[in-house]
């Protein structure tokens, strides 16, 4: 029986076995700020976003939507956001009647509640609540999804079989978020403008008939129909956010918390920047 001596190293480790890091190398490492890598991956992110959403459109429109799915996507999200929609509708539209209502007390012109609230609530509450609730709580929880079905392999098995995930899962999901959002857009619309009607005529003394007058004074069918329209639009951007970043969920249940947050975010600076654009455009348009 022969040994082997000068060796220091213990039983069982074995040759070239890298050194792990140490602490201070770690929290180096974390402090470390390169703010060009992180200016090119924001706009890998903007181009792989682009493509996606432009494979969904092609997609869309050239396949056959899946019916049930987009009806059972549809009520999934309608169940988590008509309550959040309703409970946020109410506080935010009596605050703005509030404010706007008391500029008009201050001119004498009280009994234009009515024109008022229907500009507000209809022109801007209606569609950003309603879509700020679905991007809160439907995409999010699209996100979610499609990021635990990421992170069990089940899309790769999917494209395995040669079933194509952004038909199956996405096309559904965007359809029924652009819906439900015009839908809750509409809901929002009517529980804001009965909230104003009540806080006006109960709490400020508008005259009944004089505020339910004022409701067409300065609000039409265009301004209804561009407001639906934000709203659809708004749904869009938003369920392509959560299915865009749930698919490229990465890293285990961390990395599908992470692509919840980042879809918050990502869908309330595209609604915002969209909402900018969509309402300059109709006033510039309305005003010629």
């Amino acid at each position: 029986m022969t040994t082997v001596q000068g060796s220091s190293r213990p039983e069982g480790d074995t040759p070239n076995e890298p050194t792990p890091p140490t602490r201070a190398e770690i929290e180096r490492e974390a402090l470390t700020f390169n703010p060009f890598a992180k200016v090119l991956s924001g706009f890998g992110l903007v181009g792989n976003f682009y493509n996606f959403c432009g494979k969904t459109f092609r997609t869309m429109f050239t396949r056959r939507p899946v019916v049930d799915e987009i009806v059972q996507q549809a009520w999934f999200i309608s169940s988590v956001s008509i309550m959040p929609a309703i409970m946020v509708s109410i506080p935010l539209c009596m605050i703005i009647v509030f404010q706007v209502n008391q500029l008009l007390i201050q001119i004498g012109a009280v009994d234009l509640a009515g024109a008022g609230a229907a500009v507000a609530v209809i022109r801007e509450i209606g569609p950003i609540v309603s879509v700020l609730v679905v991007a809160g709580a439907g995409a999010t929880a699209v996100c979610a999804d499609l990021g635990a079905r990421k992170i069990r392999d089940e899309i790769d098995a999917m494209e395995t079989l040669g079933i194509d995930p952004i038909h199956r899962l996405v096309v559904p999901r965007v359809i029924a978020s652009t819906f439900i959002a015009v839908a809750l857009n509409g809901m929002v619309s009517i529980v804001g403008l009965a909230g104003a009607y009540y806080f006006s005529v109960v709490l400020q003394g508008a005259t009944p008939g004089l505020f339910i007058d004022g409701l067409t004074l300065l609000v039409g069918t265009p301004d209804f129909w561009a407001s639906s329209l934000k709203a659809a639009i708004f749904g869009l951007l938003a369920g392509l956010a959560g299915c865009y970043l749930g698919l490229n969920a990465k890293g285990g249940p961390k990395g599908v918390g992470d692509a919840v947050n980042q879809t918050v975010v990502l869908a309330f600076l595209m609604l915002f920047a969209a909402n900018t654009v969509i309402t300059t455009i109709f006033l510039q348009l309305k005003g010629a």
